[in-house]
């Protein structure tokens, strides 16, 4: 594999560690701050929503540039909004340099696979993209619990410094490795991707991973101070707990893959959303003892994002039936429902902080991931009816 390629996966470490690393920090940066948790879980949900409007927009502005020129303005875009951060003198100004990056990473998702692709032989296409991807797995696994501990031992300003120096070492490599031209495809413009949202069965599976998502992080948000003031861990322990999780979503986002290949998207994903919602339940009571906090956290991590492979797999099956024209916008579509629904999730948690418990997160949790599991019974319900309808057409 081309090192270009290796340059590409760093940048996705870097993005992945920045996304998530908040999660760990919420205690220490409301604290730093003086604001309540409910205020420091928005940087969550703020960065999301910039992943969301930026993925969609910015591709379709930028499509007719220089692939190579886009990627070294978003990465360099990253790292401004990582020094800002880092440099932020208040709440405000760190919310804008919240914005700031994840219109970036919404961007660099979209046109990093196309450009991964362009690097590498036809064989070797999807290789290429799976180890882009392990960027963003081993930022979970790695990135997030090692930000999280340089964040409690030196303040939470230097995790992000030391993001955007990381970021800076992938764009000098990206500027270094990559070619001046590379292929592109014919981009989507705002009304190819607006069809595409006027279709009512891939609205469905958005709605799903809107929902489904948004159930866990009404939670996982605020997993942090819940871990340190209901489970009584010190803050030194929030990283190494974050590593066990980062380990468990590893294993489960295979698992989710083989799963899906095995029985269909649907079953898997009714299976997994099942169990999600049966573990955040449990967490309701088991937060309460360090053993079975930790214990519940991780089989929380197998599920939690075990449905990522179904989930594009099903977006995927459902465009090419729909939306032939437009498969990887609906694709893509996807990647900004996830990211709307860690916003809305988010600040759900945030209203219950607030008005409830901490306690009371993982089981609001739960519930709004039993209406994801309603959704994926409907569309599954959908598919049986559709099907016969479909081979009448074909004989």
């Amino acid at each position: 594999m081309p090192l270009a390629l290796w340059a590409l996966t760093l940048s996705a470490f870097a993005i992945g560690t920045t996304e998530f690393v908040i999660v760990g920090l919420v205690p220490t940066i409301a604290q730093d701050l003086s604001v309540s948790l409910p205020s420091a879980g928005l940087l969550v949900s703020l960065y999301a929503l910039g992943v969301a409007i930026g993925a969609p927009v910015l591709t379709a502005l930028t499509g007719r540039w220089n692939r190579k020129v886009v990627l070294l303005a978003l990465m360099s875009l990253f790292i401004g909004g990582n020094i800002l951060a880092w440099l932020a003198p208040s709440y405000e100004s760190l919310i804008a340099a919240r914005i700031l990056t994840g219109l970036a990473h919404g961007v660099f998702f979209s046109i990093g696979s196309t450009i991964a692709t362009s690097l590498v032989s036809k064989d070797k296409e999807a290789s290429a993209i799976a180890i882009m991807f392990t960027g963003l797995t081993v930022a979970l696994v790695t990135g997030v619990p090692l930000g999280t501990w340089i964040g409690q031992m030196f303040g939470w300003r230097a995790t992000f410094l030391i993001v955007a120096l990381l970021g800076l070492v992938a764009l000098i490599g990206s500027a270094i490795l990559l070619p001046n031209k590379l292929k592109k495809s014919a981009p989507a413009t705002i009304a190819q991707q607006l069809k595409v949202l006027t279709q009512p069965r891939l609205l469905l599976v958005y709605a799903m991973t809107a929902v489904g998502y948004g159930g866990t992080f009404v939670a996982f948000t605020y997993l942090a101070p819940m871990l340190q003031q209901v489970s009584g861990f010190s803050a030194s322990a929030i990283s190494l707990i974050l590593l066990v999780y980062g380990v468990s979503v590893a294993f489960g986002n295979i698992w989710g893959g083989k799963l899906a290949d095995k029985h269909g998207p649907v079953k898997a994903l009714q299976f997994i959303f099942a169990a999600l919602a049966v573990v955040l339940f449990i967490f309701t009571f088991t937060a309460g003892n360090p053993i079975t906090a930790v214990l519940t956290v991780l089989v929380w991590g197998a599920f939690a994002f075990g449905n990522v492979p179904g989930l594009q797999v099903y977006v995927v099956q459902l465009a090419e039936k729909h939306s032939p024209n437009a498969v990887d916008v609906a694709s893509g579509l996807n990647i900004a429902a996830f990211n709307v629904g860690i916003a809305i999730g988010s600040i759900i948690g945030g209203s219950v902080v607030e008005n409830m418990q901490l306690t009371d997160t993982p089981w609001i949790g739960g519930l709004i991931v039993v209406f994801a599991w309603l959704l994926t019974s409907w569309s599954g319900s959908l598919d049986k009816k559709q099907a016969p309808a479909t081979q009448a057409q074909a004989m």
